[in-house]
């Protein structure tokens, strides 16, 4: 059975209103007094009740977290960094995957709202600005993390997805490669503009072409959609020497499609991705990729929120803070010289 306040006071032979101060380190009890009532706390097992706590303070010490798909490891990398900043600030997680779904959007914001969350953080890009608002209507102080509808929300996460692409095609040209493709994912609004304008900037800074049928979106991230992407580019009359992916899954996709193709990479076609998730060091070829740093992120919208949450008298600041992170090119095995100009 679970010592309460009751057993501990007649432990130490005081009130439990004594007790339950000495807990909560008020002056109105002695220090003496104070750490003789905690350590028979401690000696007994005593463990607080989180329920009791929130009826007090009117808080539940969980953070909502709402990701676009749990079994992305992209996602699972900036969860780990959301947790542990979570928990360093005593709080645990309620996560909820959208799966670009509107219904199960709106589903999540009542379940938030009626679990009675503290604060939200969206890792969801594509997010609906009406169910964000929703989300604020309700008073939760809200965190946004690579959100490509930023002007809904005053706090942001980002990282820099222009300079990432754009560090990516500097190192492809720097190789010799002039017919560069970008694959891009058109699900994810502001994020893949962002790396397909890193990858046009340079592209033209470079005085190289980049044909319309060079930049193809599929519909999601999948590696599925990377592999039937091999058939699309192959199928062109001039074909690329090098296709620049969205994001990692996507390029892993492609290195399978050329597989079954028959195509060597990085011979005869140089493959690059982006984020660095685990997998992308594992692949043959291993990935030349941006390191996008996801653990960081996590903890810096996790932080943002607790501090959020911390502001005077419950009142949330109204002036916007916007945080944009680096990250770092990682050359592998998956790009090279192009074998013909």
């Amino acid at each position: 059975m679970a010592v309460t306040i009751k057993d501990i006071a007649k432990r130490a032979g005081v009130s439990h209103s004594t007790v339950s101060r000495a807990l909560r380190v008020n002056h109105l009890v002695s220090s003496e007094t104070a750490r003789r009532i905690r350590q028979v706390a401690q000696e007994m097992g005593y463990r607080p009740s989180a329920v009791a706590r929130s009826l007090k303070t009117k808080r539940t010490q969980v953070l909502g977290v709402i990701v676009s798909s749990i079994s992305d490891p992209f996602f699972g990398e900036i969860l780990n960094g959301i947790e542990v900043s979570a928990q360093a600030g005593g709080y645990s997680l309620f996560i909820a995957a959208s799966q670009h779904d509107p219904v199960k959007e709106r589903q999540i914001v009542q379940t938030m709202m009626e679990q009675r969350t503290d604060g939200v953080i969206i890792c969801s890009s594509s997010f609906s600005p009406e169910h964000g608002r929703e989300l604020l209507s309700y008073g939760f102080p809200v965190v946004v993390v690579n959100h490509q509808g930023s002007e809904s929300f005053n706090y942001s996460i980002y990282h820099d997805d222009v300079d990432g692409s754009s560090q990516i095609t500097r190192h492809l040209i720097s190789l010799g490669h002039k017919r560069i493709a970008y694959l891009g994912n058109s699900q994810s609004g502001r994020t893949t503009q962002d790396r397909l304008r890193g990858f046009l900037d340079v592209m033209s800074d470079a005085n190289l072409e980049v044909p319309d049928s060079y930049i193809h979106h599929v519909e999601g991230g999948d590696p599925k959609l990377g592999q039937e992407s091999v058939e699309y580019f192959t199928r062109l009359s001039t074909k690329p020497t090098a296709i620049v992916c969205f994001n990692d899954t996507l390029a892993i996709g492609v290195v399978k499609g050329c597989e079954k193709a028959g195509l060597r990479i990085p011979d005869d076609l140089s493959v690059t991705g982006f984020d660095n998730i685990t997998y992308s060091a594992f692949t043959a070829p291993s990935l030349t990729t941006f390191d996008q740093p996801k653990f960081s992120i996590g903890q810096e919208a996790a932080q943002l929120l607790l501090d959020l949450l911390k502001a005077e008298d419950g009142i949330i600041p109204d002036t916007p803070n916007v945080k944009v992170l680096q990250g770092k090119l990682l050359v592998r095995e998956s790009t090279g010289i192009p074998s013909e100009d």
